[in-house]
């Protein structure tokens, strides 16, 4: 077996590390630190599972979780995050993950979510399930922010964060156009006028 953890804090790594290296004695488990070594490893190697960040330097979001299928769309991706379940749990099933745990549940859910993705299934909790089938209402029922694309969600997080679009650009390897033309965007299918706007409806519901 082989596993494959991609964080970009040491301490977390070498945690996922232990619990799976006890559950797995003879697995041989490597580390990455951001997404681009995560990408080279995938490219270069075989792997039997991957468990991820989803907020790393290089790649960030879900788009990894979508370039990782591309390269190896048998490998199951766990989803291993900071951030709530309602945060980014429908948005990495919905890209390809196997499982999304958050950093919280990880010592008592770690290895049952991976003997899971072994058998072929999905590590999906009662709450990630109730989310997902939400998801799944019509667009009249959902949330402004739930029909941003993936990109627009990061971008509109950031915004939330009081991030400036120099600093956005640089977090999201995009050019401070697009970073506007995203806002522009975002305000426009949220029906909002300013950042304030936004940042008050981004507290409000929790996203920041």
């Amino acid at each position: 077996m082989k596993i494959l953890i991609a964080d970009d804090h040491s301490v977390v790594r070498k945690g996922i590390r232990l619990i799976l290296a006890d559950a797995y004695p003879l697995a041989q488990i490597e580390e990455v630190p951001d997404s681009v070594d995560l990408l080279k490893q995938v490219t270069n190697e075989e792997w039997t599972v991957i468990i991820t960040d989803i907020s790393m330097p290089g790649r960030s979001g879900v788009e990894i979780i979508k370039e990782l299928k591309e390269h190896a769309p048998k490998t199951p991706v766990l989803v291993l995050s900071v951030h709530s379940a309602e945060e980014y749990a429908v948005r990495s099933i919905k890209a390809g993950a196997s499982g999304y745990l958050t950093k919280e549940s990880a010592p008592d859910e770690l290895v049952k979510a991976v003997e899971y993705v072994l058998r072929g299934k999905r590590y999906i909790t009662p709450d990630i399930a109730e989310l997902l089938a939400d998801s799944y209402n019509v667009d009249m029922d959902k949330a402004p922010h739930e029909i941003l694309s993936d990109r627009e969600f990061e971008v509109m997080k950031l915004i939330a964060a009081g991030e400036t679009i120099t600093d956005m650009a640089v977090i999201l390897s995009l050019s401070a156009n697009t970073i506007s033309t995203y806002r522009s965007r975002i305000l426009e299918k949220m029906h909002m006028k300013s950042n304030t706007d936004l940042i008050k409806y981004a507290i409000f519901h929790n996203l920041v």
